[in-house]
């Protein structure tokens, strides 16, 4: 049914408008997914995954840019997601890049955008956040924060722009992801090198450790176009600072369909090849989150075997609809 809704109608509609309608949907259907639960006409997964210090319900969650600004957390997380991951969110407010900005690759089920962190800003969704959280449906969700730099911080000042959305945001999250690795904000990518990166996570850990008594959990999320050796790099940076896990990965930039970066299944190979090395290098001292592809159920499988704990997808979701991804995470917990 979903198809036939999305071939026939939704890929009418331009690319963001949809995403925005997605949103808008999740946001006030919430109950209906929560009632399909209670019918059972959604699976649930039958098992939890110990990660990061804390019990996820299924293995595949959603990975940020669906939700950035916190707006339809509840029904995401009713309509099948393990956990979900919202932002990209910057120390303030931006409105990304001009439009267009967001276009589908029907003939390879790839999304491309060049968004360029358009959200409210770390202050909005603190408050959002709060919000979210003085409620049963609110707390029960397992929830990550992805940020990223703000467009007209200079990257001498990138630590800092970091630590005050950690400062802010982290009260209200399970776990942080520092995002260096969106090819949508100029120069995002060059933070990913050892000597930029290290003073960014230290300051983010202590603005986090300042802002909240529990320990949140801290990881790191990388492009798949790094090369082997700055991977690795990556990885031992991580554990030398005591990270809780890595991102792998985000959009790539090797193609040439336009402008942005592509997700997807021209990302899958890939995602596999890096989560493999993160795992190699890293043995059980850190999470991986993989992420890259995922549309069925060998997909999840090929990144788990590869060594990731958990799993995000968001173009797999995009084409085949909500009960795909509870359908999923029921069957990865069998």
């Amino acid at each position: 049914m979903y198809r036939l809704f999305y071939d026939h109608l939704l890929a009418r509609v331009d690319a963001e408008r949809a995403h925005t309608l997605g949103v808008a949907a999740f946001r006030r259907g919430a109950w209906a997914f929560r009632a399909a639960r209670a019918l059972h006409l959604t699976p649930r997964p039958s098992g939890s995954v110990r990660a990061m210090g804390m019990d996820v319900p299924g293995h595949l969650g959603l990975a940020a840019g669906m939700d950035k600004n916190a707006q339809a957390v509840t029904g995401l997380s009713a309509a099948g997601f393990a956990f979900v991951e919202i932002g990209t969110v910057t120390a303030r407010p931006q409105p990304g890049n001009e439009r267009p900005r967001s276009w589908r690759e029907r003939d390879v089920r790839a999304l491309r955008n060049q968004m360029g962190f358009n959200n409210d800003g770390a202050d909005a969704v603190a408050r959002r956040l709060a919000r979210l959280r003085s409620t049963r449906a609110g707390r029960k969700v397992v929830l990550g924060v992805n940020i990223g730099k703000t467009k007209v911080t200079p990257a001498e000042h990138a630590a800092t722009d970091y630590a005050y959305s950690a400062r802010l945001l982290s009260p209200y999250a399970d776990y942080l992801v520092v995002n260096v690795s969106s090819p949508n904000t100029p120069g995002l990518r060059d933070l990913q090198s050892t000597e930029a990166l290290r003073p960014i996570l230290t300051h983010v850990r202590a603005a986090a450790d300042a802002a909240v008594a529990r320990r949140v959990p801290l990881l790191v999320k990388i492009a798949p176009d790094l090369a082997d050796a700055d991977v690795d790099a990556v990885a031992d940076l991580a554990i030398e600072l005591g990270l809780d896990g890595i991102v792998a990965t985000n959009t790539t930039i090797a193609h040439d369909r336009g402008p942005g970066g592509l997700s997807g299944p021209p990302v899958r190979a890939r995602a596999v090849e890096v989560v493999s090395r993160l795992r190699a290098r890293a043995g059980d001292s850190l999470a991986i989150i993989g992420v890259g592809g995922i549309e069925s159920e060998a997909d999840a499988r090929a990144l788990l075997d590869a060594g990731a704990t958990l799993l995000q997808t968001y173009t797999g979701f995009v084409y085949q609809g909500p009960r795909w991804v509870a359908r999923l995470n029921a069957a990865l917990s069998r």
